[in-house]
């Protein structure tokens, strides 16, 4: 273990991680729409409309934050509360942003915002194995499928569900 934290105290590497601008998540607003909506036509096959994301941040009992740096958008999270549960809807990083854990500070904030040990679901692409591991990784679990779930492919979802906090 010490070898490997030796690699990532070279110069190099503590230039680059000096040198990369912090991670700002705040709420979104109406005026990040189109932002929103661009990364969301590049992230997804079938993306969703602009009506949908208004009627999310519409809604008193939703969270819908966004990730930046440098002022530039390069991430988001949208999940609503129903009754009980809460339903994490969308989320997405661009491209050449993933792996830095952009969608795991986005989610950290979710369960700081919304409660550590309130339950929580979502759905997820069979074929998403990199989103699933995440998942799991705080605590969701799979609960079942729903057959067909996505319209551009017919792809199935896992239904997760978190209904303690995060694993230790």
């Amino acid at each position: 273990m010490r070898r490997s934290l030796e690699a990532l105290e070279t110069p190099a590497a503590t230039t680059a991680l000096r040198e990369r601008p912090q991670l700002a998540i705040r709420a979104l607003t109406y005026g990040d729409l189109p932002d929103v909506i661009a990364l969301e036509r590049r992230s997804f096959p079938a993306p969703w409309s602009l009506a949908m994301f208004v009627l999310e941040l519409s809604k008193p009992s939703s969270v819908c934050v966004g990730a930046w740096r440098d002022e530039e958008l390069i991430g988001y999270l949208i999940c609503s509360r129903y009754h009980t549960v809460w339903h994490l809807m969308n989320i997405a990083v661009r491209d050449d942003r993933r792996r830095e854990g952009i969608a795991t500070t986005m989610i950290e904030h979710l369960f700081g915002t919304a409660g550590d040990h309130d339950r929580y679901t979502l759905e997820v692409r069979v074929s998403n194995t990199e989103a699933i591991r995440m998942y799991e990784s705080f605590g969701f679990r799979t609960a079942g499928v729903r057959r067909r779930y996505y319209h551009d492919n017919n792809e199935d979802a896992l239904i997760m569900w978190r209904t303690e906090g995060r694993p230790r």
